[in-house]
């Protein structure tokens, strides 16, 4: 049994998420369906994370098994990337360690979230029109606490399966776009919980717009309560940048 890693993108605006699940079209089972085709036997892959309905990746990347080693992934990814369509993207399959895990052996992952400052229709459909005054310093200063935090139950989905809210934020910081048409807040930890990245950045936009202080945002990191953070911010916007491993280089895995 042979386990690879595959490295790919997708637009995530016509997919209900990553995950499978019964009655829609998620980018797990398109893959997974378009592996199964190709290679003429059942074929289930495993993801870094789970991205939310509309969020797209930049990159992601995911696991599978096959008895039988690929004589040539170029072939495999060529076939791939004709079948799956124009939304979705492979660009890598490498073989790796058999106990290798997309998920469980990521060291960090990174977000990207896209505001714009004027209406495009152009960037609409990816990023977020943001109000021409928000205070992207005071945001900032705010974004600063959740380096000091570890808890993140105040920004996690309710009633969800997940064992700890316990997530270590080493990089949260608003950059504006060279262009200054925009800004794109980027985040970088070790773990994400589901809905986390949208709420805290819907939480920091009602810093910027002087509805809440940054007093108050350390209050809410404080209240373990979802209840108290502000709301999830469209999905459209959000997009899994990067991930990283110990020993899987994926800008460069051969």
């Amino acid at each position: 049994m042979q386990r690879y890693f595959m490295n790919l993108a997708y637009n995530g605006t016509p997919f209900h998420g990553w995950q499978s699940q019964p009655n829609a079209i998620s980018v797990q089972s398109t893959i997974e369906q378009a592996m199964s085709t190709i290679l003429r036997t059942p074929v289930k892959i495993t993801g870094a994370g789970r991205t939310d309905t509309g969020v797209s990746a930049r990159r992601m990347i995911a696991h599978f098994d096959l008895e039988s080693p690929i004589n040539h992934t170029g072939n495999l990814i060529n076939a791939l990337n004709s079948l799956l369509g124009k939304n979705v993207a492979v660009y890598s399959i490498t073989p790796v360690h058999a106990e290798a895990h997309a998920r469980f052996d990521a060291t960090s992952r990174t977000y990207h979230y896209y505001t714009t400052h004027c209406k495009s229709p152009f960037f609409h459909p990816l990023s977020w029109q943001a109000p021409p005054a928000l205070d992207y310093e005071a945001m900032n200063k705010a974004a600063e606490l959740l380096l000091e935090t570890d808890d993140f139950t105040s920004f996690a989905k309710l009633h969800t399966d997940n064992k700890t809210n316990i997530c270590k934020v080493t990089h949260a910081h608003w950059h504006e776009i060279a262009n200054g048409d925009g800004h794109v807040f980027i985040i970088t930890a070790d773990r994400f919980l589901r809905n986390m990245v949208r709420a805290v950045v819907g939480t920091l936009v009602d810093v910027g717009r002087g509805k809440i202080t940054i007093d108050d945002f350390r209050n809410i990191i404080a209240a373990r309560n979802r209840c108290s953070a502000g709301t999830s911010m469209p999905p459209q916007a959000l997009y899994l940048w990067d991930i990283t491993y110990p020993y899987y280089d994926a800008d460069n895995p051969t």
